[in-house]
């Protein structure tokens, strides 16, 4: 395994084959603008997409909140920089985020301990899985400001929960709590906060426990199938199942299944 990454508003820890990122900044409620946190969240991922001894994210918060989004406080300095600085900071900040989490290679599953708003709140629709807390809160609250989501949740939101509701929450910036957030589809489950995180970390087990090479490319999979019509994605389908016949990992499976125990796994 390759060093850690250099965090200073996070911190990273490794349980197995699952990797944990918890932000550290309650002080400004896990901001990602304004922290280095816009910075350490693409990081983390680059660094999990080239350890193969890694097969789940799971990111969440420390303090009451999982993420602010923008730091409003620090808002109207920001926007005093010309159209073109702003775009372009836009572009080499925030919009990092979605980036690196749409070309993560490994499942990533967000543990929402508290109020996810505005780019806090795009960066969890971003996930793979989302599990909550009961002081999970969602908002798409960018209207509320007169400003817009310039870190592309517009285009998560519709895709998660149809372009009807997603309209909903973009034009009233209405706040969202845990289990009107699970009824609508934002959240897989919800939780006691005490146990948010055990919880996260049992599905993560559970897909950890599975073949490591078969875990990525499934998931690259599923993003493919998100942009390519069926002949394309069956074409795509075909490549990545004749590579995975030849791993041992899918001969180690095989044994395992005939033999009725649990597998183990080398990812090769």
């Amino acid at each position: 395994m390759t060093d850690l990454p250099a965090l200073k508003d996070a911190a990273l820890t490794i349980e197995g084959r699952i990797a944990v990122l918890t932000f550290k900044r309650d002080d400004v409620r896990n901001a990602l603008t304004s922290t280095d946190l816009v910075n350490e969240i693409p990081n983390t991922l680059a660094w999990a997409n080239a350890n193969p001894e890694i097969s789940v994210l799971i990111m969440t918060g420390e303090g009451s909140a999982f993420s602010a989004g923008g730091n409003i406080k620090t808002m109207g300095e920001r926007a005093k920089a010309p159209p073109f600085v702003l775009q372009q900071n836009y572009k080499r900040g925030i919009q990092r985020i979605p980036i690196a989490l749409e070309e993560a290679e490994i499942p990533v599953i967000a543990a929402v301990n508290g109020p996810a708003i505005g780019a806090g709140f795009d960066m969890a629709n971003m996930c793979d899985i989302r599990i909550g807390s009961t002081n999970a809160q969602f908002g798409e609250t960018f209207i509320n400001l007169g400003i817009v989501p310039g870190d592309g949740g517009a285009w998560f939101l519709q895709r998660l929960l149809g372009y009807q509701r997603a309209a909903d929450l973009v034009f009233s910036g209405r706040i969202v709590k845990a289990e009107e957030a699970k009824e609508i589809g934002i959240l897989l489950e919800v939780t006691r906060p005490e146990q948010l995180v055990p919880r996260a970390m049992e599905i993560a087990g559970k897909i950890a426990a599975k073949p490591p090479l078969a875990v990525r490319y499934n998931k690259r999979l599923m993003k493919l199938a998100q942009r390519q019509n069926l002949e394309e994605h069956l074409e795509v389908c075909s490549a990545f199942q004749a590579i995975c016949h030849k791993t041992e990992d899918h001969a180690e499976a095989l044994a395992a299944f005939f033999e009725k125990r649990s597998g183990r796994f080398t990812g090769k």
